[in-house]
């Protein structure tokens, strides 16, 4: 019997929520808030009608206001603050959690809104001090950061001796018929994907050009797609907790007509983050472009196909060389069926669920600040299984990379 509040009302919140109502007995009271009141009333509405639970709590809130979320924490007083909104967001709410000695747990790490960088080193920096409030802290519980650190940690703990390459590979091969749009929050998405591509090497970070090294690669029951290198927060987690990894990198898939309406964006300078003036009234390009592209938290219907994403290592196990592949595919149709979310917003949704349930059952303990492969891994595997994301391994198989 726990009570949990929510920050956030979009698509992964959404997610989120409807998977902690249909467990009453770890999460008997929710509290959704936002910026939006009415998003969270909708999330309420439609829990209401697939649950019969009338009870689900919302409130408007600026997670970006200290002092605003220290009221609302001391009133509704709740057992874990789980962080669904915007990255950017992070410290402040962080700043609440220490201040009332709240368990935090959020699935991206921070960045700043002046720049398009985001790295571990701010939220790392809070460890003594949420070791000092005797509460924890759980970064990057979404899938990717998220599970494919847990699937690492369980690949070390059942499958290698040591670790020496880590690719984690992420494919969307659904359809949702519009001529562009981000499976997320447009802003954070085009930030993040616009950097710098960056891997690890031998103890070191090698930078590349945006979408300058791709290959094809083979994806359960997708098939091949263009892959492209980027740089993911969880590499520098994953790296610092497992330092027999010799090269860890991170692929995405993107297809030719979003790259093309991608580079448009950028050529035209839409997706600039700096502050313009049009007509008197500072403006973002990137967050009013945000506004006119589709809603992620529209596109599940009708959105056909499935996500693909995991983790390819090769390693040693008994003074052998061997590999290992561990993935979960998800079905967007079968998402949309259960929250009315597409198959992103699940992926990340339900994680964040499961890891709010280890903490409130205490098989994740800890003071301070933590990444989720630093955990057992096992019971939060098992939860996946249970909860519409089941994984698949293969051992010794060939892999592409």
């Amino acid at each position: 019997m726990s009570k949990v509040l929510i920050i956030g009302a979009g698509g992964v919140a959404r997610v989120t929520a409807f998977k902690m109502a249909s467990q009453k007995r770890t999460f008997s009271e929710i509290m959704i808030a936002s910026r939006t009141k009415s998003k969270c009333d909708a999330i309420a509405k439609d829990i209401a009608k697939k649950y019969k639970r009338n009870d689900i709590k919302t409130k408007k809130i600026d997670a970006e206001n200290v002092p605003a979320l220290i009221r609302l924490i001391k009133s509704f007083k709740p057992d874990v603050l789980v962080h669904l909104a915007l990255p950017y967001q992070d410290l402040t709410i962080m700043e609440a959690c220490l201040a009332t000695k709240t368990p935090y747990l959020d699935t991206a790490n921070y960045e700043p809104k002046d720049e398009a960088k985001f790295e571990y080193s701010w939220q790392w920096a809070y460890h003594d001090r949420f070791k000092e409030a005797g509460i924890m802290a759980v970064l990057g519980c979404g899938f990717d950061p998220g599970v494919t650190g847990v699937f690492t940690k369980h690949a070390a703990k059942h499958h290698f001796d040591e670790m020496h390459y880590l690719d984690i590979v992420d494919c969307n091969g659904g359809d949702h018929g519009k001529a562009f749009a981000t499976n997320f929050n447009p802003e954070i998405n085009i930030r993040e994907i616009t950097q710098k591509g960056r891997y690890y090497k031998k103890g070191k970070w090698i930078e590349t050009e945006p979408f300058a090294i791709k290959k094809k690669l083979t994806y359960p029951n997708i098939g091949k797609r263009d892959s492209y290198l980027l740089y993911h927060e969880e590499l520098e987690s994953l790296v610092k907790h497992f330092p027999s990894i010799k090269q860890a990198r991170f692929w995405m898939t993107f297809g030719k007509e979003y790259l093309t309406h991608l580079r448009v964006i950028e050529n035209i300078g839409m997706a600039r983050i700096d502050t313009i003036k049009y007509k008197g009234i500072d403006i973002v390009p990137l967050q009013f472009l945000k506004e006119v592209l589709p809603n992620p938290g529209d596109l599940g219907e009708n959105y056909s196909g499935e996500t693909s994403i995991g983790c390819r290592i090769k390693g040693v196990k008994n003074g052998k060389a061997k590999t290992y592949y561990i993935w979960n595919n998800c079905s967007h149709q079968a998402a949309y069926d259960e929250t009315g979310a597409q198959g992103v917003s699940y992926t990340t949704g339900v994680p964040a669920m499961i890891g709010a349930k280890m903490i409130l059952q205490k098989k994740w303990k800890g003071k301070g600040v933590f990444n989720v492969e630093e955990f057992n891994p096992d019971p939060f595997l098992k939860e996946l299984n249970k909860h519409g994301l089941q994984w698949h391994e293969k051992v010794n198989a060939k892999l592409e990379l």
